[in-house]
This record gives C-alpha cells, sequence and structure tokens, in this order.
C-alpha cells in the first residue's frame, strides 16, 4: 500500500500532490483544507428520488447535523440501453451533486460499476448478459470495455467537481463489496479501474470498501486504493467496540484512518464506532428513497428467493416518503457532539479505556475510548439493555469509582480528564458523564434524559435530570452546568456567557389524514395493451434477447400433450403466468429452479401461453438459484415434456474410506462407516435416449455432482446441487455421474429419479417493456366508470384511471384485494407494483404500497388475476397521506 499522501496521483507544477492541496488521509483522520474534521456521512441517491425533491431532501440531511452524503452512480440508470446515454430529469447526476454543495455537504461518490444496493443488476446493465465470453466484475477486456464507455460518462462529471477547486466530491469508490465477489484477479481489475479513474483526472481518495472485513480482497491491495470498511453488526452485541478497533489499527499500520463506509443506521451502535477509532461513519440508507418502475432487485442476500420492494428503507433517519423519524433528533445530537468537540476529536486515536468502568446493566465486553488531541479521553459506555420507553429504564456505571447513571439503551461519550482551556476555563474536566452538546466560557452544556455527574478538578456536582423545557442547573468551580433533554437540545441556538439559552421554536405537529377508500374508477373499455412482434423461435428465448431489459414479455406455442402427465419447467422467472389448454397456472416465482407442472387434465394437442415479467435482475452473486446469479438473464427458460420417469436410487459404486476394489453397490447413501462427516462418493452409469434431468431427492446440506462421458478419463463437468435446486441437465447419451457427499448416517438419505425429456418448440413472442408500457399507461383514454370490489378471472387484466385527491405532501396508495398484482403509473413514470395474495417473500420497506410523489398528477393501475387459492379480486383502493 503506498502512503496516502500521494495514492498514485499525478504531481502539480507546483511539486504538490492533488491531496495536498484537497483531502488528505493519516492514521489519525481526514484532514480538508480548513483542518481536520470527522465526518458523519448520509446515503441519499437521486435516483430513487423525485427531482423536485433533491433539494429539499439533502437540507434535511444537513439539518440532521450530518455533513456528507454518499451517492451511487447506477450505470443502467444512465444507459438505458446498449450506447443510449441519459443524464437528463431525474438523471441529472450533475444536478444533485450542484444543489449538494449549495446544501453545504460533502459527497462520497460511488459509480461502481457494481453497486449492489439492491437496485436491479446492482447497476451492471442486463444486456451484458447476451455475451457468453463477457465475465462481469473480473479482469476481462470485454468487460472492462464496456466499464470505460460507462466511465467515459459518469467521472468527468466527478471530476469537475472534485473538493475543493469545483465542487463537493470528496472522495470515489471503485466497485462495491468486492470481497463477497469470486474475482480471479482483484490486482488486476482494480488497478485497471483505478487507472481510468486517474486517467479521467481523478485527484481526491479513491476507495474500495471491503463487506465483510477483507481489506486485500476488497482492494486487491492495490497502490492508490484506500481501503474502506463496512460493518453491519448485531447492534445488541457486546463484542463490536473490539473488532472495530483491529481494523482501526490495521489501517493504522498503514498510516490510514479507519473509514466506514456503510453500517447499521442506530446512533447508540454508530457512537460505538467512534469511540472505536472511525473517522468517517456512513450508516447506509439514513436517508431512504423509492424504487420507481422496474428497478428493485431480485434475490437480495439471505433466504433465497425475496424481491426488493419498491418502497426502499430499512428503518434510517428519514422514511421513503421524508418523514423524520425519532432517530433524526439522535442524528442532531450526536452531531453537536462532535461539533463541540471539533478538532480534538477528529485527531483522537482509539484505545480500550484506562478508566475502570463497571456496570450494573449489560454493555461492551471491551469498551472504547479515544485519546483527544490536546490531553483527555472521550469514553463510550453503551447501556445495551432497553427500558419501557426512551429516557426509562436508566442503570448505573461507576467511572473511575464515580457512580454515574446511564439510560437504557443508550451510548453517552462520557470526557475524562480534558483540559478546559480551549473553553476560556482554567482547570480540567474530570469526568462529565452525559453529551457535551455545546460550550463556551463559562459554560457547558449536556444532553440527557437522567442526571448528569460532573466532575471540575476534584469538585463532584449532580446536575439534575432534566426535563422539557425545564433544564437542569448546577455549578463547580465558576462553571454553569447546563443539563437540557434532547428534545431542547436538539434546537440550541447559542449561550450567553451567564448560562442562558435560546432555542429555536419547536416544529409543530403535522396531523395526518385519515385514509381515504377509494371504491371508484374508469375502465378503459376493451383496452388492449400494444406489444411489439418478436420473432419465432425454436426454443423459448430471454427477454433481453429480446430488447426487453425491463418489462415482460409472452411466449405463445402449440403442443401435443397425448400421453404426458407433467412438464418441467426449467430456468423461468422473475414472475411467469403460465396457462396451459386454457387454465392458467398458479404464478411461479422460482428465480429459475425447476418446477414439476401436472398436466394430465389436458391432451392432444393445447395451446400454451406464458407471460414473464422481470421484477428486478440479481443484485448479489447466489449460486443457489439460476437467476440469482449476478448477470443471470431472464425469461420462459425450457419448457420440457416429461415422457417417462424412472427411479435411478440404487447400484451406485462406493468410493471412500475403506470401500475397496471391487467397488460395493449401495443405494445412493447408504454406506455406512465410523468415519461420519467424511466425503463418500457415489457413481453409476446413466443411460439416456433423449435429453434427460437427474433429480436428487432429499438434498440438505450442498452435494458435488460430477457427470462425465461413458468413456473413461474424460473431461468431467461439476454441479454444486443446493436443497433450493436439485436437478442436473443430462444431454441424450450415457454418462457416468458421481455425487460426493459427507457421510451422514443419521440423515434422511437420498433418492435419485431420472425423467427422459423432450422440448416443446416453436415459440412465437412478443416483448412490452418498460417504455412502451409507460407510454400506453400515462397517455389519455376513454373508460367506463366501475364500482369496486372488481372481480377479475387468473390472467384476466384491466386498466383502470383513478382521481386523486390534491395532497401537499404525496400520497401512499395499499390495494386491497385478493390474488392481485397491480402495477402503477403517475407523472409519466411507473411508480411501482404491489402483490396481493400468495407471493414469495419481500424485502426492504413495505411492500403493500405505492407512492404517488406531490405533483405527480394521473394514477393510471394494471391490475391482473393471478391464479390461487382465492378468486381474484380488488376490493378497494386505500388512500393515505405519505407524512
Amino acid at each position: 500500500m503506498s502512503h496516502p499522501s500521494t495514492l498514485g496521483h499525478a504531481v502539480a507544477p507546483d511539486g504538490t500532490t492533488a491531496l495536498d492541496r484537497g483531502i488528505a488521509l493519516d492514521a489519525r483522520g481526514i484532514r480538508f483544507e480548513g483542518g481536520p474534521r470527522l465526518v458523519l456521512c448520509a446515503s441519499l441517491f437521486y435516483f430513487r428520488l423525485p427531482r423536485e425533491q433533491w433539494r429539499a431532501r439533502l437540507a434535511q440531511v444537513r439539518a440532521s447535523g450530518y455533513t456528507c452524503v454518499d451517492v451511487y452512480l447506477p450505470w443502467n440508470f444512465h444507459e438505458t440501453a446498449p450506447g443510449r446515454w441519459s443524464f437528463e430529469g431525474r438523471r441529472d447526476v450533475a444536478a444533485f451533486l450542484d444543489l449538494a454543495q449549495e446544501e453545504g455537504l460533502y459527497v462520497i461518490a460511488r459509480p461502481g460499476p457494481y453497486i449492489c444496493s439492491e437496485w436491479d443488476g446492482g447497476a451492471l446493465p442486463a444486456w451484458l448478459g447476451l455475451d457468453p465470453q463477457l465475465r462481469v466484475r473480473q479482469h476481462e477486456p470485454r468487460f472492462l470495455d464496456r466499464v470505460t464507455a460507462w466511465f467515459d460518462q459518469a467521472l468527468p462529471l466527478l471530476v469537475e467537481r472534485q473538493y475543493p477547486a469545483n465542487g463537493p466530491v470528496i472522495m470515489v469508490q471503485l466497485e462495491n463489496e468486492l470481497d463477497f465477489f469470486d474475482c480471479e484477479d482483484r490486482t488486476g481489475y482494480l488497478t485497471a479501474l483505478r487507472d481510468q479513474a486517474v486517467r479521467h483526472g481523478i485527484t481526491v481518495p479513491l476507495i474500495a470498501c471491503s463487506g465483510q472485513g477483507d481489506l486485500e480482497g476488497a482492494t486487491g491491495d492495490v497502490p492508490g486504493v484506500v481501503p474502506a470498511c463496512n460493518f453491519y453488526p448485531d447492534d445488541d452485541s457486546p463484542h463490536i467496540e473490539p473488532e472495530v478497533r483491529r481494523y482501526a489499527e490495521l489501517l493504522a499500520e498503514r498510516d490510514l484512518p479507519l473509514l466506514i463506509t456503510e453500517t447499521n443506521r442506530r446512533h447508540r451502535t454508530l457512537r460505538r464506532l467512534l469511540a472505536s477509532g472511525a473517522s468517517l461513519i456512513a450508516p447506509y440508507l439514513q436517508s431512504s428513497g423509492w424504487n420507481f418502475g422496474y428497478t428493485p432487485s431480485a434475490g437480495n442476500w439471505g433466504r433465497p428467493g425475496n424481491l426488493m420492494s419498491h418502497g426502499y428503507d430499512f428503518g434510517g433517519y428519514v422514511s421513503s416518503t421524508g418523514t423524520e423519524r425519532p432517530e433524526y433528533a439522535e442524528a442532531q445530537i450526536l452531531a453537536r457532539v462532535i461539533d463541540t468537540l471539533g478538532p480534538r476529536l477528529a485527531l483522537a486515536t482509539p484505545t480500550v479505556p484506562h478508566t475502570p468502568v463497571t456496570t450494573d446493566f449489560p454493555t461492551s465486553s471491551s469498551p472504547s475510548a479515544l485519546r483527544l488531541d490536546g490531553g483527555g479521553r472521550l469514553l463510550a459506555v453503551p447501556h445495551l439493555g432497553t427500558g419501557a420507553g426512551a429516557g426509562t429504564g436508566a442503570g448505573t456505571a461507576v467511572v473511575n469509582g464515580v457512580p454515574v447513571a446511564v439510560a437504557a439503551d443508550s451510548c453517552p461519550l462520557m470526557l475524562v480528564d480534558v483540559p478546559l482551556a480551549p473553553w476560556g476555563h482554567e482547570g480540567t474536566l474530570t469526568l462529565a458523564s452525559a453529551d457535551l452538546v455545546a460550550a463556551r466560557e463559562g459554560v457547558l452544556v449536556f444532553s440527557s434524559d437522567v442526571p448528569v455527574t460532573v466532575v471540575v478538578g476534584d469538585t463532584r456536582v449532580e446536575v439534575p435530570a432534566p426535563a422539557p423545557g425545564a433544564p437542569g442547573r448546577a455549578t463547580a468551580e465558576g462553571l454553569t452546568l447546563v443539563a437540557l433533554a434532547p428534545s431542547d437540545a436538539v434546537r440550541l441556538r447559542s449561550i450567553d456567557r451567564n448560562g442562558s439559552l435560546h432555542l429555536d421554536e419547536p416544529a409543530p405537529a403535522r396531523q395526518a389524514s385519515a385514509p381515504v377508500a377509494v371504491r371508484r374508477a374508469r375502465r378503459r373499455a376493451g383496452t388492449t395493451v400494444p406489444e411489439r412482434a418478436a420473432g419465432r423461435h425454436e426454443l423459448p428465448p430471454t427477454l433481453e434477447s429480446l430488447g426487453v431489459y425491463r418489462g415482460r414479455g409472452t411466449y405463445r406455442t402449440t403442443t401435443d400433450l397425448t400421453g404426458v402427465d407433467e412438464l418441467l419447467l426449467v430456468g423461468a422467472t422473475d414472475i411467469v403466468d403460465l396457462s396451459v389448454a386454457g387454465r392458467v397456472r398458479p404464478t411461479i416465482a422460482g428465480f429459475g429452479a425447476t418446477r414439476r407442472i401436472d398436466v394430465r387434465e389436458a391432451t392432444g394437442s393445447v395451446d400454451v401461453e406464458a407471460v414473464v415479467e422481470i421484477w428486478g435482475h440479481a443484485n448479489f452473486d447466489d449460486a443457489r438459484l439460476p437467476a440469482l446469479r449476478l448477470g443471470a438473464l431472464r425469461g420462459l427458460g425450457t419448457l420440457w415434456t416429461v415422457r417417462e420417469t424412472a427411479d435411478v436410487s440404487a447400484l451406485w459404486e462406493v468410493h471412500g474410506h475403506w470401500a475397496g476394489r471391487p467397488a460395493p453397490l449401495r443405494e445412493l447413501g447408504g454406506w455406512s462407516s465410523t468415519r461420519v462427516g467424511l466425503p463418500v462418493t457415489y457413481t453409476r452409469e446413466i443411460r439416456t435416449a433423449t435429453a434427460a434431468a437427474l433429480h436428487l431427492k432429499g438434498v440438505v446440506e450442498p452435494v458435488r455432482v460430477t457427470v462425465a462421458d461413458g468413456e473413461p478419463h474424460t473431461d468431467q463437468e461439476a454441479h454444486t446441487v443446493h436443497a433450493e435446486d436439485p436437478w442436473i441437465p443430462l444431454p441424450a447419451g450415457t454418462h457416468r455421474v458421481s455425487v460426493t457427499l459427507p457421510h451422514h448416517p443419521s440423515g434422511g438419505g437420498l433418492r435419485a429419479e431420472l425423467l427422459g425429456l423432450d422440448p416443446v418448440t416453436d415459440w412465437t413472442c412478443s416483448a412490452q417493456d418498460d417504455d412502451l408500457l409507460t407510454a400506453f399507461a400515462t397517455e389519455a383514454a376513454p373508460g367506463q366508470e366501475v364500482q369496486l370490489p372488481l372481480g377479475l378471472a387468473p390472467g384476466e387484466e384491466a386498466w383502470l384511471d383513478v382521481d386523486l385527491p390534491p395532497s401537499h405532501d404525496g400520497l401512499l396508495l395499499r390495494p386491497d384485494g385478493t390474488q392481485i398484482r397491480v402495477t402503477g403509473w403517475a407523472g409519466g413514470e411507473c411508480v411501482g407494483r404491489v402483490w396481493v395474495g400468495d407471493r414469495p417473500d419481500f424485502s426492504g420497506g413495505d411492500a403493500n404500497v405505492l407512492w404517488i410523489p406531490p405533483g405527480w398528477s394521473g394514477l393510471t393501475l394494471l391490475v391482473r388475476g393471478a391464479a390461487g387459492p382465492e378468486v381474484p379480486e380488488l376490493r378497494v383502493l386505500r388512500l393515505e397521506s405519505s407524512d
């Protein structure tokens, strides 16, 4: 790792580096032109907000006390089709960055190329997957050529707005959490990205964040790329501090600060990170937003098979619709502590406390403290218990022999042995048990829900617990000590020398309007959505190959089901409504997992139709299901008729442990030994006259399967088979199949089933991308008023135009019904989709509402009936205020 003062950047004619004239990083922190600063940073994404709200949301972040926003730039938001670029309207990222500067905020820009962010494809354009030789997130020419085209568009916008000369950009992040991804040449890949950034003229620090603490895995240990850390701990864990301190120490060895580019949103945790040595603290999604249109991701990491909701909200201090939550005031208090301590805190170094601390409440297993520049320490004492409400359930900590009160669910930042000279007072603040939120000559102001213990020199006083509007007061050694309730502390404007306080007026309480039930709408009569013919194909093509990167398509064919009891659908994704012989089957949302479909009631030549909708492309690389791999394409997949089924669980040769030659024959998983947990391999020959699928029933833990042609010593194709999709495709021919699994004598065992298959062919396709659907939805159309509830048959669609009442803050629409999917458009954009009834898991915000931002006129809904346990019906539309 090179010294951070150079970082591979160009040297100016005066001999200084760009960082000498702008941002400098070293083990003690971040230095700006105006001096060192500890930075609080909130995620705020222009692409998840109406443009009309950009300035207000940025101002809201600044009013919280945070001084920076981190901003992803999603590649596929700006390259909407290959070579078609857009930086206008809601895509005008340059205007957003300029607004951030006007609002007094720094910016950490994160142009990817991969951003994750639970965004469609992690921002990698869907069409990249159409090139079978292109390998995303690798040091590979085809991918890097496309990245170059993106960086050529995005990086000049950042170069023009770098701090300090022309704008707010103080850091640029390359890639995102690469340590989660199987990149074969991390050094080569990150070097290529770094070189592009330097070539374009990026002079602020280049950073790369680790998602699970693998600094080298995230940066490739490339000179000029500063490692940053993302932490997502359990907020109640007592072990956060020693983990964070370890990374602070590792980075200090490289003369670098600890930059936490993502973490939890709770300020009790953020205080613990601060005390453990973080110079940048950027809780992820502190300010929430909205996934408009077809932009959510599919299959966010965790249990496979969930969809990201349109409301992109994980409980940060500002909701998706802009409402401030209680955590917002916690942000303001922490920011006041940081401002009050200023450079002394910004240049502090972490240590384990030398001050003895004991508590009668659950706390950190190894508390953290900071040595403040100029003397003294800041000590974090987290109370990990909870009371019945804020400020209740206080416990007692004994700090350096002095008992102090600590509120439940809090983490006061206590000051120990701090010289008071910078605040115009001789002497030492030996101990203060609460947050110091303001100070001037002769006056110290604290924020607390409980009594505050202050020791000045050897004089100890108790400042009574404040109440809203009723500060606690005391004096010691010529100092006036004031304790404010947090609700008052956030409104503190100024202090007089005599201790008088001036507070801003509280914001008026806003009354939420009562929900309105909409029971009437205009139904567009006899309306058929236009579709673009997409040709005839032997096998179903991917939607992306038809030019649909976001939207849906329809596949139609006729096939003979004489003597066929079931179909096998392989690779279908994301949302598939399959109709066979006029019967619509329950919606399939299996992310490419193989599905068996009973068709015993259909016979002879029948029509098959599938409407396939893209919810979003995978934002994380999850090998457990085909569609959850990063770069995986969407579509119907392949539909097969099952011609025969055979049990092939018996007659497997056993290899492993003491199995000798000739190899014993056992049932799959039936070998017994005393070596529990060691791998055993079962092999047998499988012959099939047609294409086939091998189904391993009973898979719990992943098993390894290799398939070779019947000839010995031929190349083997290896598969890892998971419980989520325990199928292996086999072409016609003779194969030696080997299944390797750990010996598990108390397990349930495996069964193997072989299905002989014939493909269903001759498909006619049509496409409806999001541009076509949006154009149709937003054009004026006649309709006839209908009264809700509205019943629909499975597969039937209705287009409804809905009149909205006026709203200053926007509206939330909550469809109520059974077995329906609702897509909404307003203000010329798709606002999102809601799925009511049987559906996959969702993550993120409230998956049951659509948001119509203020000023977005008109509302058009596409309602589609889905097969399921109940009859599809839209009962009522509920409108709620979004404040």
